[in-house]
């Protein structure tokens, strides 16, 4: 209802008062609606609803903001972000969260109506799979908040293409990154910063391998280290720097060349555009060192060089940066025989080695420790000429010989078959044992195998040429002892170290289908001689001949059985001796 009367009393015309009326509230209003006027009033009086507010002071750590209400609100000041630099008579958008607190005051929050307008913002900006970029603000369960105008989650497992052991390294950091969600009705979006950087490699991958050639220089970040080399991302695609392709000298582990986030320069060697793999090195970016490593170390030149790792097979020694070669345990010493290379040298020594080859291609050079002295095989021809009596202590035992120290690194071999005229010896050992002290004669000499023939037995005269035809004679009746029973015969003992054999045949009249049955080992005999045989050194016995005195048959071998008698006569073990020597 209008007060006319109030109107008058102010002095203004009636014209003048619609006037002002239909410029200030509307034409509704200005013809006497008032419902739409204090609809409007009460519905920005529901707690939720964003107003526009002024900023009329400071009170301590709070704003003070009129909204057209009865009474201000306060806003703490942690909802500015300039809140030192606040002034008054800005007009800002606020939430009414309550009228009036438990103090009559009003309560108003500017982080809720900035939130809403930057959420309508993001709407308006953004769509899923654009890229955006924030600041990490606080570590959630499952991932972080990153403030892209609005809070976004970015789960821990879309943060890098590895999943980070701390998420909390990327708190306070700039994050570009992909939308892969956005719910309106929950207010919620979703970025991953792992599918950006995916794209951005597989887009930096093709144009990498559209460009990289072999032998290309390039720069790239070192993004592993393992014992075999470093991985080198190149901008997309990771490329393989081996360790042995670092250095040209000998390095322990890659990282002492070069470590996880280093920028390095390195040398395309090789591109597998199939499979995109890519072989870096470091060291092909200078020139090799065995280049020219003929005229450096001549062969048969002799060196210095330090011992820098030890093998089971021999030592390696540095002859100068990227330079190594091998000296060969066989290599160390004309007289010692060298087991490991740690009984002459050790790592750090420095020793004189002659360089004795050199294979460029597979950069190996060898090297010879004992070249350096002079070699004793090469005047052993000289001292010890063959015939000469030597002594020595025995070093080895082999089944097929001793072996004998003529002198410090130089041995001989006393053949098993060497050793008596007449006595069977299965092994050496029988006679003799390490250390003990042998006589023996030089047979042979081969200077290029290093290798010395020795003889006991030559050192007497051969029995078999003059004292045995002349003490047994066929016909003989002598006396012996059993020494060994095969199934073939008995093996009687005539004196040390001279044997003859008593074939089954010629143990009785009757057959005989065990020796056994008839003599036994030990048991003393009286045999006759049937024949001596100087070219197979062996002697044929009877001991049914001896007892009925019945003479010996120029052809009594005829009576026997050739698959009964030993290949090799009288003197023979069947096989149990061999007399072969080891040819030198």
């Amino acid at each position: 209802m209008v007060d006319h009367n109030l109107i008058a009393d102010i002095g203004i015309d009636f014209d003048d008062v619609d006037a002002l009326i239909l410029s200030a509230l509307g034409e509704d209003v200005a013809a006497g609606n008032m419902d739409t006027l204090i609809s409007d009033e009460i519905q920005q009086l529901i707690p939720g609803n964003m107003l526009k507010g002024k900023i009329v002071g400071k009170a301590g750590d709070d704003a003070v903001i009129d909204v057209g209400l009865k009474s201000e609100g306060l806003i703490h000041k942690s909802e500015f972000d300039d809140w030192d630099t606040l002034e008054s008579g800005v007009v800002i958008e606020v939430i009414l969260e309550d009228i009036e607190d438990a103090n009559g005051i009003i309560k108003l929050s500017k982080r809720k109506a900035d939130r809403i307008r930057n959420w309508e913002k993001v709407l308006e900006t953004y769509n899923e799979g654009d890229i955006v970029e924030g600041k990490g603000i606080r570590r959630i369960k499952g991932g972080i908040l990153v403030d892209i105008g609005v809070p976004a989650f970015l789960p821990a497992s879309q943060i890098d293409v590895r999943r980070p052991g701390d998420v909390n390294e990327f708190l306070g950091k700039t994050i570009r990154a992909e939308i892969l969600k956005i719910d309106e009705p929950r207010r919620n979006i979703v970025i991953s910063r792992r599918t950006l950087i995916e794209n951005e490699r597989d887009e930096a991958k093709q144009r990498l391998l559209n460009t990289i050639s072999e032998g290309d220089i390039i720069v790239g970040k070192v993004t592993n280290v393992a014992e075999f080399g470093a991985f080198v991302d190149l901008g997309g695609i990771d490329g393989l720097l081996h360790v042995t392709d670092m250095s040209w000298g000998r390095i322990k582990h890659p990282s002492d060349i070069c470590k996880t986030g280093d920028d390095i320069e390195v040398k395309v060697l090789k591109v597998d555009f199939d499979t995109e793999k890519i072989a870096l090195g470091l060291k092909q970016k200078e020139s090799s060192p065995w280049d020219d490593i003929e005229g450096r170390f001549p062969i048969k030149t002799k060196v210095t060089g330090k011992v820098v790792n030890l093998v089971s097979y021999g030592a390696f020694v540095h002859l100068e940066d990227g330079v190594e070669g091998l000296v060969h345990v066989s290599e160390m010493s004309w007289r010692k025989r060298i087991n490991h290379p740690s009984e002459i040298v050790s790592p750090g020594d420095e020793i004189e080695v002659i360089v004795l080859d050199i294979d460029k291609n597979k950069h190996e050079i060898s090297l010879g420790m004992k070249q350096v002295e002079n070699n004793p095989w090469e005047v052993v021809a000289e001292k010890y000429p063959i015939g000469t009596i030597v002594s020595g202590a025995v070093r080895n035992l082999t089944n097929y010989g001793a072996f004998v120290e003529i002198e410090p690194g130089i041995d001989g071999l006393l053949h098993v078959s060497d050793i008596s005229w007449t006595e069977k010896i299965a092994h050496p050992n029988e006679k003799y044992k390490k250390s003990d002290v042998v006589e023996c004669i030089v047979l042979e000499i081969d200077q290029e195998k290093q290798r010395i023939s020795l003889g006991m037995k030559q050192m007497q005269e051969d029995p078999w040429q003059n004292a045995i035809p002349e003490a047994y004679k066929p016909g003989m009746v002598v006396h012996g002892s059993v020494t060994k029973i095969t199934n073939f015969g008995v093996f009687v003992e005539l004196e040390d170290g001279l044997e003859g054999l008593l074939h089954i045949s010629e143990l009785a009249d009757k057959k005989v289908d065990n020796p056994q049955d008839i003599v036994k080992p030990g048991e003393e005999v009286n045999v006759k001689i049937l024949r001596v045989d100087l070219e197979d050194r062996k002697i044929g016995l009877s001991l049914k001949r001896a007892l009925s005195g019945e003479d010996v048959e120029e052809d009594w071998e005829s009576h026997v059985s050739k698959g009964d008698t030993p290949e090799r006569g009288g003197m023979d073990d069947h096989g149990a001796l061999g007399t072969d020597k080891i040819e030198l």
